[in-house]
């Protein structure tokens, strides 16, 4: 299954702007410096940050988003009445999303070689990560007709992550990153098929992340 990444982003205080909007991204964002990165869209970091000695991560809950007129949106877009996305479909979506992205992503720091902590400590760094402006193109709404969803894409999403030091609660670096999900030729969309595709990007997103702390070990102390 392909992942087609989007342009970069520029996102201020949650807000996600056109993709075209990268290039006035700032280069300064809350004291952090921004840096290239092959990974993210966006990445910012503490200059003269060190990571090398932090072997533990606490990893708060992914909070989980849907784009504010989304629901509206596709419920405008909808003939039938009985397949609109109900206020009760967004927010058990929202839940399950929740506890769904927060395995994944403390899962994949454990085996990325981290110990999973539960109070600060000098060698542990908070992990905060953040699923943002979800779209689905094509939900598998209950019906009252016999219908089929089809789309070429499963929707879109970003990624927020943040780190900081767990004691003094230094915000250390933030990461941005944009992506199509479940980028394919056209097909039948189902709840299934859209859960799969929405899981590979963040299981995506998990890894790149563990991979990227790696690499500001290497790189410590940040210049």
């Amino acid at each position: 299954m392909k992942r087609r990444k989007l342009g970069a982003a520029a996102i201020l205080l949650g807000l996600i702007a056109s993709p075209v909007a990268a290039a006035k991204a700032p280069v300064e964002w809350d004291g952090l410096r921004q840096v290239s990165s092959k990974r993210m869209d966006l990445v910012y970091l503490q200059p003269g940050a060190d990571f090398r000695g932090y072997t533990k991560v606490i990893v708060d809950p992914t909070e989980v988003s849907f784009r504010k007129n989304w629901q509206k949106d596709y419920n405008r877009g909808s003939r039938d009445l009985g397949g609109k996305v109900s206020d009760r479909d967004v927010q058990d979506a929202i839940a399950k999303g929740v506890v769904a992205a927060s395995d994944i992503f403390t899962e994949t720091w454990r085996r990325g070689g981290y110990e999973i902590a539960n109070q600060p400590g000098p060698d542990v760094l908070r992990v905060k990560t953040a699923v943002a402006n979800i779209s689905v193109n094509a939900p598998d709404v209950r019906s009252s007709a016999r219908s089929y969803s089809f789309s070429e894409e499963a929707g879109q999403a970003t990624l927020v992550i943040e780190v900081r030091d767990s004691l003094t609660g230094a915000i250390l670096g933030r990461a941005i990153d944009q992506a199509i999900v479940g980028y394919n030729s056209a097909t039948w969309r189902t709840t299934v098929s859209n859960r799969a595709d929405f899981r590979q990007v963040v299981e995506g997103w998990a890894k790149n992340g563990v991979r990227g702390m790696t690499e500001l070990k290497a790189l410590s102390p940040i210049r």
